[in-house]
């Protein structure tokens, strides 16, 4: 029978990989990692790095990332952003980069915003206004940032501005990739499949959401897959992955957030984005956020612009930023 062949194919195969180790750390990544600190979330450490930059400004940037990737996702454009701010700050979500990566564990959007709280409190800027700066999975735990300084909510971070990039926050227009679907829909079969990537089919999907002028070197993908299997992150992504979900069932208080805030709001966009594909994406945004100014980046670039044109990304962000 063939599901018979397909089994014993399988376990060599996962027996295999179980004894893989994870890669080695890349000098630049390891330099990133060093460079860096650890606060405590509820038991768990979380990543983080810090750099103070232009002296007599108080300005403070708030980086947050993307899935499935990690806070190195902005070292491109770090140094710049250090020469416009006081202080710039990125960190790893739990679950992924250098952050604890928990097993078994309900991961949500509420609780990775409930991680940047803590992280904004422990670094004692609690009382100062934070520029927030997201993409992707980062650009929803945003939204729920946003949904809780503009109704008060106990702890919560205020807001001075939001600049989005590429992210999901439209289920309507949001295309998760296959193994995307398949990981967070296959119930006891995930903890398999999990196990079962490696670097070439990692890196064989995250290419495609790059665009075709625009692709990661070699060692660039090794550095992103070397942050997910850090601390066997790889095993975790089928329950990170419900937050596909949870953007569907909080639609109307991440969007609604979105739509009613005074907040100043920036757009950065990469129209090759096949996850959020153009002009599908752009157009909702634009009738749905009349607020937001918008930054359409060259036609080559795709789902990680700070990656793929961080000039033009960073130049986008920064006639945002002077504009207010």
């Amino acid at each position: 029978m063939w599901w018979l062949h397909v089994a014993l194919l399988c376990v060599p195969l996962l027996a295999v990989y179980l004894h893989i180790p994870p890669p080695q750390l890349s000098p630049a990544l390891n330099s990133w990692r060093t460079s860096g600190h650890f606060f405590t979330f509820r038991g768990n450490h979380i990543f983080y790095k810090e750099s103070v930059g232009v002296v007599g400004s108080s300005d403070v940037l708030l980086l947050l990332h993307g899935f499935p990737t990690s806070s190195y996702d902005w070292y491109k454009i770090w140094d710049p952003l250090t020469q416009r701010f006081n202080r710039v700050i990125a960190l790893d979500f739990l679950g992924f980069g250098f952050s604890h990566k928990p097993r078994p564990h309900r991961y949500s959007i509420f609780e990775q915003a409930s991680v940047v709280e803590t992280l904004v409190a422990h670094l004692g800027l609690s009382e100062q206004r934070i520029n927030i700066l997201s993409h992707d999975y980062g650009d929803t735990v945003a939204l729920e940032l946003l949904y809780r300084s503009d109704h008060n909510r106990s702890g919560h971070i205020t807001i001075n501005s939001l600049c989005l990039s590429n992210g999901g926050i439209f289920p309507e227009t949001h295309y998760p990739r296959f193994l995307q679907k398949v990981l967070k829909d296959s119930g006891f079969i995930s903890p398999v499949l999990t196990r079962l990537i490696n670097f070439q089919f990692f890196s064989r999907g995250i290419k495609d959401v790059f665009g075709p002028y625009t692709q990661p070197t070699e060692a660039e993908f090794w550095d992103m897959w070397t942050g997910i299997r850090f601390n066997d992150g790889n095993l975790v992504m089928d329950s990170i992955l419900q937050y596909i979900n949870q953007r569907l069932k909080h639609r109307e208080r991440w969007v609604g957030a979105l739509t009613s805030t005074s907040t100043p709001l920036h757009m950065i966009y990469g129209p090759l984005d096949p996850v959020n594909p153009h002009p599908e994406f752009i157009q909702l945004y634009q009738k749905l956020v009349q607020r937001s100014t918008i930054s359409v980046l060259d036609e080559h670039v795709s789902h990680y612009p700070q990656l793929e044109d961080p000039t033009g990304f960073f130049n986008a962000y920064l006639s945002f930023v002077n504009s207010f």
